[in-house]
């Protein structure tokens, strides 16, 4: 049951966001603990590639969520499968190539006054990946508001029909909306300070400011699984067996449609 697209886009991110959190520990650790300029870039360049995998999973996530609705019928096909495995590979295939451009030799380690306030990043390769998130950001926010649409007429669709929209319905219809603007709100007040930060900031600027901005990036990794994977009762039905052993069958759960917002 885990097998389907969703929970494959699910599985991308939640494993993008473990090797955020391991990538930040060792950059900690080669910046202040075990000072080594080379290991520190191998670092950074880890870390891009990880959060660049993290925002990249949950726009493929959206994409997901808005081809289940506005292509209910047909979601089911090999064809959906097959545009979400390239999707996950394009998605993976970025984030390492924006990894792997401070290893190749996009760093200021022998120009410091090139650097940004991601050091040893340049400030035009922050200037790029500000500039990526906040053209995923913007898309995501077209997406939902699309999703929101398809959601409303659907339930206009159902008041039509039945001559009036019920309690349930209004209350399912609201609660899907306000689900998105969760999401999509949780994502933008996480990674628009740092994206902010990394454009105007001084890189002569304490180190500090740059992990104060960072530092609701890594909530955002911590949300991801509590919004996508937690709520589910497919995964949480999955982690009984995993830990208990067994399963309860007096514990009652509802197959989740990828439809559901």
């Amino acid at each position: 049951a885990l097998r389907t697209p969703m929970f494959v886009l699910v599985g991308s991110l939640a494993t993008a966001d473990l090797l955020a959190g391991l990538g930040l520990i060792l950059n900690f650790v080669f910046q202040y603990v075990i000072r080594s300029e080379t290991v520190s870039l191998l670092t950074v360049g880890f870390l891009v590639a990880s959060f660049a995998a993290s925002v990249s999973s949950l726009l493929a996530i959206t994409v997901d969520r808005y081809l289940s609705l506005y292509n209910a019928l047909t979601y089911y096909s090999e064809r959906t499968v097959l545009c979400i495995h390239t999707m996950l590979a394009g998605a993976w295939g970025v984030s390492l190539c924006l990894g792997l451009l401070a290893v190749l030799g996009w760093e200021c380690l022998h120009d410091r006054a090139a650097c940004s306030v991601v050091r040893p990043l340049t400030k035009s390769n922050v200037t790029l990946l500000s500039a990526s998130f906040f053209l995923i950001f913007l898309i995501m926010l077209h997406l939902y508001i699309e999703i929101c649409k398809i959601v409303c007429r659907h339930a206009h669709q159902i008041a039509l029909q039945q001559h009036f929209l019920t309690a349930s319905h209004y209350v399912a219809t609201k609660k899907g909306v306000s689900t998105l603007a969760i999401i999509l709100g949780t994502f933008g007040a996480s990674w628009l300070p740092f994206a902010i930060y990394c454009v105007v900031g001084d890189p002569d600027d304490p180190s500090v400011y740059t992990y104060a901005t960072l530092l609701p990036a890594t909530y955002n990794s911590m949300i991801n699984p509590i919004i996508y994977a937690y709520r589910n009762q497919e995964i949480q039905r999955s982690m009984w067996v995993l830990f208990c052993g067994c399963f309860q069958a007096k514990v009652s759960f509802r197959s989740r449609s990828p439809s559901d917002v």
